[in-house]
């Protein structure tokens, strides 16, 4: 019952589902293009430094929340509760069947979905399995339209609010008392860190890096590596097809035919044969 109460807990935390019903105010971004946000924007950049910013109000849904289709203003996570759920089921299944190998997320922005899973793993007393962060903490690379042309026209790379640095992803794991040694960051574009990343096995394969590149490389190079028995979770199957057109050609070239499940309207997952 207290480990249910924990992981229950640590999920709605993550996601602040328990301020649900709260305005949010969240900062404004200046990737905006409409002329209002652009001015308010200029302002928004003078008053900060006497300590003020203009701020949008949001508010939010628990049906809206659970499926991470919002973007919450102060939450250590995006993805919603479905899919936290569906990341409990695969580590569950991975400790029942003893598979082998550590943990990774490609793309991990505030860190909620490696921190969650690091909850999982310390409140079921499991210590042999690292958890690999791959991030450039510098936001999405510009898009490299000449070798990928499924992410032509990708805006990612100019969402400011999608960087989050080393230093802030490191404490908010300090905030959830949950950051030790087997926390390991793998700092840069993924076309530079994953091919020589000292990773020899994976369990749990977790990729939201958004554009086909990221997706394209992740797979390349940690899809080999994953176990008989591991898991594969895809978090922006849904919402951008450049993602799902790389999760497709690797599984094409590759002859994976395993069932892709569907976890909300973004995620999907499925377990290697």
């Amino acid at each position: 019952m207290e480990k249910k109460m924990y992981i229950e807990l640590i999920k709605k935390v993550l996601i602040d589902l328990h301020r649900i019903g709260r305005t949010e105010y969240k900062p404004l971004y200046s990737n905006n293009k409409r002329w209002m946000v652009k001015l308010l924007i200029s302002v928004d950049s003078l008053i900060r430094k006497k300590d003020f910013a203009i701020c949008r109000v949001i508010r939010s849904s628990y049906e809206n929340r659970a499926e991470g289709i919002d973007w919450p203003a102060n939450a250590d996570s995006m993805i919603g509760l479905k899919r936290l759920d569906n990341i409990e089921y695969c580590i569950n299944k991975i400790i029942d069947d003893k598979i082998a190998g550590d943990f990774i997320e490609t793309g991990v922005w505030r860190g909620g979905a490696t921190i969650f899973m690091k909850a999982v793993l310390k409140i079921n007393n499991i210590n042999d399995k690292i958890i690999w962060l791959a991030d450039s903490f510098e936001g999405l690379p510009k898009p490299n339209e000449k070798k990928y042309t499924a992410d032509k026209n990708d805006s990612h790379h100019l969402k400011s609010e999608l960087v989050v640095t080393l230093e802030q992803v490191r404490s908010n794991f300090e905030n959830y008392d949950l950051l030790d040694d087997n926390i390991k960051f793998l700092k840069g574009w993924f076309k530079d860190t994953l091919p020589t990343a000292p990773i020899e096995k994976l369990s749990l394969l977790r990729l939201d890096g958004d554009m086909y590149e990221s997706t394209i490389d992740a797979l390349n190079n940690l899809y080999p590596k994953l176990s008989k028995g591991g898991f594969v979770i895809i978090d922006d199957w849904g919402p951008v097809e450049g993602c799902k057109q790389a999760v497709n050609d690797y599984r094409k070239d590759h002859g994976i035919t395993e069932k892709i499940e569907q976890i909300d309207w973004s995620g999907v997952y499925w377990r290697k044969d």
